[in-house]
This record gives C-alpha cells, sequence and structure tokens, in this order.
C-alpha cells in the first residue's frame, strides 16, 4: 500500500530531524541514560528492606500522618513479598525520570501559553495532537531516534504524560486575580518575581494536579514502552500476555497499581499543601 503525502512528509521529517539533529538526540540519550543509571542505583542500593523504612519516613514528613505511610509501606512490601522488587524499581526508576522531564518542559511551556495569546492556540493545538494520538505511533520515531531499550520508552511516556501539565499550568495562572497582579505592578516588581512570587504559589494546586495526572500516564504507559525493550513491570506484563499466564499478568499489575495509590497520595499531600 502506497503512503499518501501525509505519510511521505512525515517519513521525510524523521529523516530530515535524524540528519541535521542527531548530535542532539545522541546528547539527550546520554543525559537521560545517564539520569536513568544514577536514579536506578539510588533505588536500588538500600535494598528492600531500608528502602520501605526510609518510604515510611519520607511519607509521614509529606503527609503529617502515620496510617497512610504504614499503608504505603505495606503496599511495597507486598510487592516486595510477591517478587516484582527489581522490576517495581526499574517501573519507578521510569516514571520519576519521565515525570520529571515532563514537568521541565511542560511547566515553562504552560506559563508561556497563559501569558502569550499568540502562543496559546498554537499549544493547545499541539497538546490536543499530543493526547489524542495513540500512544504506539509515539513508540515509531522514538525506536528510529533512540532504539530500543529504556530512553525511547521514557521519550515516548514524555510525549504522552506531557499535556496535563501544560494546560494545568496555563489555566492556573489565567486564574490568578487580576487583582493580586496589580497589586504586584504596583509595588514594582519585575515579571520574573511576579511569576516567582505571587502567580506560581497560587497556582501551584492546579500545576501539582496536572503533576498527579501526569504520573498516573507515565504508569499507564509502562506496558506499551515494554513493547521496546522498557522492561519493567511492563515488561513482565507482556511477557505473561504472550504466554497468557493470568496468575503473573495479575501480580504485575496489581504492582502497578500499587505503585500509582503510593505516587498519587504523595502528590496529593503535596497539592493539599499548596492550597494551605
Amino acid at each position: 500500500m502506497m503512503s499518501s503525502p501525509v505519510g511521505v512528509f512525515a517519513d521525510k521529517l524523521v529523516d530530515f530531524i535524524e540528519y541535521y539533529f542527531g548530535w542532539l538526540l545522541t546528547l539527550f540519550k546520554e543525559i537521560l541514560d545517564l539520569a536513568l543509571e544514577l536514579l536506578g542505583y539510588v533505588l536500588n542500593y538500600p535494598g528492600p528492606a531500608l528502602f520501605i523504612l526510609v518510604l515510611i519516613g519520607v511519607s509521614v514528613l509529606i503527609t503529617k500522618r502515620i496510617v497512610l505511610p504504614l499503608l504505603i509501606g505495606a503496599a511495597f512490601c507486598i510487592i516486595w513479598w510477591m517478587g516484582y522488587w527489581e522490576s517495581s524499581m526499574v517501573t519507578l526508576n521510569m516514571v520519576i525520570v519521565a515525570t520529571a522531564v515532563a514537568v521541565i518542559i511542560a511547566v515553562p511551556l504552560g506559563i508561556w501559553a497563559a501569558n502569550s495569546e499568540n502562543a496559546n492556540p498554537v499549544i493547545k493545538a499541539l497538546m490536543d495532537f499530543m493526547q489524542t494520538m495513540p500512544a504506539f505511533v509515539y513508540l515509531i520515531p522514538a525506536v528510529i531516534f533512540f532504539g530500543l531499550g529504556a530512553v525511547p520508552g521514557v521519550i515516548a511516556t514524555v510525549i504522552f504524560a506531557m499535556p496535563p501539565v501544560v494546560r494545568l499550568t496555563n489555566l492556573g495562572i489565567r486564574q490568578v486575580p487580576r487583582e493580586m497582579n496589580e497589586v504586584a505592578d504596583a509595588f514594582g516588581s519585575t515579571e520574573w518575581q511576579k511569576l516567582t512570587k505571587v502567580q506560581l504559589p497560587i497556582a501551584m494546586p492546579s500545576i501539582m494536579a496536572g503533576i498527579n495526572q501526569c504520573i498516573m500516564l507515565s504508569l499507564s504507559m509502562v506496558v506499551i514502552a515494554a513493547m521496546i525493550g522498557g522492561g519493567g513491570l511492563g515488561g513482565d506484563i507482556v511477557y505473561a500476555l504472550s504466554r497468557i499466564d493470568i496468575a503473573m499478568g495479575f501480580e504485575a499489575g496489581l504492582a502497578i497499581v500499587l505503585i500509582a495509590v503510593t505516587l498519587d497520595r504523595l502528590t496529593q499531600s503535596f497539592k493539599e499543601k499548596a492550597i494551605a
């Protein structure tokens, strides 16, 4: 079947990017490889028991509660008991790195969209495209540019999970009361001071809601990313699917759910602090 002009254009665009910006893609791949390696070392060095104790302690500091951190610890004990600790650390590693990259890119885009009526419709259209394009499509250029492994999985996850952060950052800054901006201007604040001391603090609950959604979408991508060598719990699920292994598929899926609930509760606590 012959490709339409649209498909030919997409193919030529990929070739153009690879030819002229291959050096930049290689640099980006090396940075992500280093980030994944360092974070993987941090996650795996303590061992399961010490990691769970540290996680409980950090959760207590974040939530200011006792019961929720104990439940979080119990969730990771279940993952350890089921035998999916190493896979869970790989998945957690990819999710954290993908979320960090997505936030670093998305928050400035959201701020730009909120402060520019010219950029806003373009960025919104781009986010609509990114959200509605089937996630599997992102795997093709990711593999072409970055090969197989965790890095292309992280890249595809970033593209898939970034739109909520952009949208909610844009919305949060636009909802800052006009009076607050006028007071900042009256006191002679620069645009940077107004952004960092007025707009971002007020918009933080909305931004945290976007980050929460970004984390959940990142976790939903781990199975798809495993198809191009991402590994982790997604790899276990893909393997279980190939063997029609219900037990393994359910256990790996349960581990993803436990990680998702943990990250959701912790980010919700950050959101509550931002509101307070």
